[in-house]
């Protein structure tokens, strides 16, 4: 089992609450499979550029031999087989003014390619990935629920670009309200961790 462990926290690893739980979850899934590898990325600590027109124009065939977009052609398609290659992909990210942070909606720009991991067709796009994810993920507030649900920008939106790229086998783990204060941030993180080892053996 191939796993593409992606984190998008600003914060490090002593108070990111995605860091914390997405390794958490890795190191589950490994236990559980002996033949698993890690392909680990951090965007934060390996930031990728913001996307102009020049991606579009380096996947084109009549493009390959220009020079001038071998660094952006390299760049995306070494991310593009990466997670082509993903038996599983886990997402680490917080959510930042309801929505991804930029760091992630970059990795995304990157990947999300016509012809790679989508193509257009007749009937409409149709994505041309398959395996699993995980979205481990961490608010403030509360968004699953409730009267702030419609702001939830996060989880819908990764939701939404992994189904159209065609995984649809995914699973979210929230830590919700962490900052309601010390027992509910306690609460949150108890109860992401304890969906990770109800769902982590079936992966």
């Amino acid at each position: 089992m191939r796993i593409l462990h992606i984190d998008a926290s600003a914060s490090n690893a002593e108070t990111s609450h995605t860091r914390r739980l997405s390794s958490e979850l890795v190191e589950r899934l490994k236990a559980d499979h002996a033949d698993a590898t890690v392909a680990y990325r951090d965007l934060v600590a390996d930031q990728l550029p913001h996307v102009d027109m020049t991606i579009r124009r380096a996947w084109l065939p009549e493009n390959a031999d220009d020079p001038t977009l071998t660094e952006t052609r390299g760049r995306s398609r070494t991310l593009v087989e990466e997670l082509k290659a993903a038996d599983v992909l886990v997402i680490g990210s917080p959510m930042y003014n309801f929505t991804v942070p930029s760091t992630l909606k970059a990795w995304i720009d990157h990947v999300a390619i016509a012809g790679q991991t989508f193509s257009y067709t007749a009937e409409g796009p149709r994505g041309l990935l398959a395996g699993k994810a995980y979205l481990v993920l961490s608010s403030g507030g509360i968004y699953s629920q409730g009267l702030f649900a419609g702001n939830d920008h996060l989880a819908t939106y990764l939701d939404a670009i992994l189904r159209f790229l065609g995984i649809s086998d995914i699973e979210t783990i929230r830590a919700e309200g962490i900052a309601y204060g010390p027992e509910q941030d306690q609460a949150a993180m108890r109860s992401a961790s304890e969906q990770i080892s109800s769902i982590s053996m079936a992966a």
